[in-house]
């Protein structure tokens, strides 16, 4: 065996898939193993392979499991669960169950007194080693060649599918670069490098239209292991996209100097973020800005352009509901019962403090956390009044308006009056 063009085959197959070195000969290992039992074995056993890469050399163990008595199922209690139509038991210790009896098997356990004349200090639930004679790997015959060669690459593929996972689990929470790779249905599938993401229909952004080859920064939002391999599910319209996209784009926030407190989202609208600083000297407006607002407008590109507040973040409930309810100047905030604030505006200001279809409000009251009731300055007792004069208004026009019958037998007098006039002529 050529061990300068097998080490190159090793590295190849780790930089290819992503696994590390270690873990493709750990995968050969197996695979060697495996070989061994098919040719030289016996069923039941359980054979460990040792690789060196510098000499060739493969080195075989078989491992037995050392039990007592009261970790093995007896005669009686077998015969027992025979009789009751029990499923086979197993030969090997499960790790949900440790306390499980196990079928004793003479190729895979060693019953605790001969352990110890073989090892002094042996206890119950140890492995011990017995060296195999070894054999070369160009001994085995075809059958044992095609099972190692088997071996390796469902190894090889399971280790691939643990390493994705365990690298996007990591990555939960962050934004990522993907690229739309194809739509199905109304799932959007993304290539995020590895592996294939998914963005489901309530992750997207309403009104956003996605294509294909189309390059996006999506928020990480979760990853589940499943039989056929990791699934990423990823998100648009996630509140915390922001806050990633900003990292990007803000040093102070990325380093912690700006901290974003909260974050109130509308995905494809509008949005508003509270911010705040420790250091005096950093103005933390001004940072998520930027120099012309070339920060900010980065991040509002990214997402098809929402529309972004950027506000201070304070511990006083009524100086935080006024900053929320920016761009509107606020006059006074006025704390009321059952969380609740009454926010008084100049009248010039009231649409603009309330927003379209009352986004801004709505907003503010899920940025604060507060149920916000926004007045005109004119409103005498804040707001409560507000609403009466429009009714009298109202009832005043009814009463000024005739009724329908009314008009008609106005006209018909008319009608019989012309008619009468027109006799006498």
């Amino acid at each position: 065996m050529d061990l300068k063009l097998f080490g190159a085959a090793i590295s190849q197959i780790s930089e290819e898939r992503g696994i590390p070195k270690e873990k493709v000969i750990e995968t050969i290992e197996q695979a060697l193993a495996s070989a061994y039992k098919k040719d030289y074995g016996k069923k039941g056993q359980l054979l460990k392979a040792k690789l060196d890469l510098d000499t060739g050399e493969v080195k075989f163990w078989q491992v037995k499991l050392v039990v007592d008595e009261k970790m093995i199922y007896s005669e009686e209690e077998l015969e027992e669960l025979k009789t009751a139509g029990r499923p086979e038991v197993s030969e090997s210790r499960e790790e949900e169950g440790q306390e499980k009896k196990i079928r004793f098997n003479p190729e895979r356990h060693l019953m605790l007194p001969e352990a110890k004349k073989l090892k002094k200090g042996a206890k119950s639930g140890e492995e011990l080693e017995f060296p195999l004679e070894t054999q070369s790997a160009s001994s085995f015959g075809r059958i044992a060649a095609q099972t190692a060669k088997q071996v390796v690459l469902q190894k090889i593929k399971e280790t691939e599918k643990e390493t994705i996972f365990s690298e996007f689990q990591a990555k939960e929470g962050e934004a990522i670069s993907g690229i739309v790779q194809r739509i199905e249905g109304r799932n959007v599938f993304l290539n995020i490098g590895k592996t294939l993401g998914i963005m489901p229909r309530e992750e997207q952004v309403p009104g956003e239209f996605y294509r294909s080859g189309q390059r996006l920064k999506v928020y990480l939002l979760k990853t589940e292991s499943t039989p056929r391999g990791p699934v990423i599910f990823l998100s648009r319209s996630h509140p915390k996209l922001i806050s990633r996209l900003f990292e990007l784009e803000v040093p102070e926030i990325a380093s912690g100097q700006v901290q974003i407190k909260l974050i109130a989202r509308e995905a494809g609208s509008r949005s508003k973020i509270a911010v705040f600083s420790n250091d005096e000297r950093i103005d933390p407006i001004g940072a998520a800005v930027g120099q012309r607002g070339t920060r900010v407008m980065t991040v509002i590109s990214e997402l098809g352009g929402e529309k972004i507040d950027i506000i201070n973040w304070s511990d006083n409930p009524q100086d935080f509901i006024a900053n929320a309810l920016s761009p509107a100047k606020v006059l006074e905030v006025k704390i009321e019962e059952k969380n609740t604030a009454l926010a008084i505006v100049p009248e010039d200001q009231l649409s603009l403090a309330i927003g379209k279809d009352g986004q801004n409000v709505r907003l503010a009251a899920k940025l604060t956390g507060w149920k916000i009731d926004v007045r005109g300055e004119g409103s005498p007792a804040g707001a409560a009044a507000a609403p009466e004069p429009t009714e009298k208004k109202k009832t005043k026009g009814i009463e000024e308006r005739k009724p329908r019958s009314a008009k008609k037998k106005t006209i018909k007098k008319e009608k019989t009056k012309n008619k009468v006039n027109n006799v006498k002529l």
